[in-house]
């Protein structure tokens, strides 16, 4: 899913762009990179909370695009109330952005049989059917068929998403940690 809109500027996030929004943080930089990570979270927290598929890249595009603003020239007073306002278009655009792009997923069959006992199937299973709808329909797809047309089917589904091949992975790769970490609490 990729959120950023179609660049009229030409704009790209640079070491210069982010040092001056660093800067707009605090003036000191190790209380900078601190509050920062403390917006991030910040962030992180308001996507996952609002149920966002994919509340790391939301984070990512609200503060790119604050970021982009501030090299701009924009003047903000309140840099974390400022953040929220993108954070809540953010989430509406991605919002309708996923209602448009589920209809993508519905020919995806309903589950995998892992290669495992029948206890360590049944917990992927209930976890499986934790995970958002998006979510799961995509981890399916990307680890469905044979290694060759595996490779094709991912770069089509990244093509299909509007996102980079390893914007695909890093997605995929989050979804299965969230579904190993799951299996193995439910598995004992």
């Amino acid at each position: 899913m990729d959120l950023t809109p179609a660049p009229r500027t030409g704009w790209t996030l640079g070491q210069e762009a982010f040092r001056k929004f660093l800067a707009r943080l605090d003036p000191d930089p190790t209380r900078a990179g601190m509050e920062y990570e403390r917006l991030r979270m910040m962030l992180l927290k308001f996507f996952d909370w609002r149920g966002a598929n994919f509340p790391e890249d939301c984070t990512d595009e609200t503060l790119n695009r604050v970021i982009r603003k501030i090299d701009q020239g924009e003047t903000i007073q309140e840099i974390r109330s400022y953040c929220h306002g993108i954070a809540r278009l953010v989430h509406l655009e991605a919002r309708k952005k996923w209602g448009v792009e589920q209809d993508r997923f519905r020919d995806i069959p309903p589950r995998i049989e892992p290669e495992h006992d029948e206890g360590r199937r049944k917990c992927f299973e209930r976890c499986l059917e934790e995970l958002p709808t998006e979510s799961r329909q995509l981890i399916l797809l990307y680890y469905s068929d044979d290694k060759h047309r595996k490779i094709d089917k991912r770069r089509a589904l990244a093509e299909s998403l509007g996102i980079p091949s390893n914007a695909l992975r890093s997605r995929a790769q989050r979804i299965r940690e969230r579904l190993e970490e799951c299996i193995v609490r439910c598995s004992g």
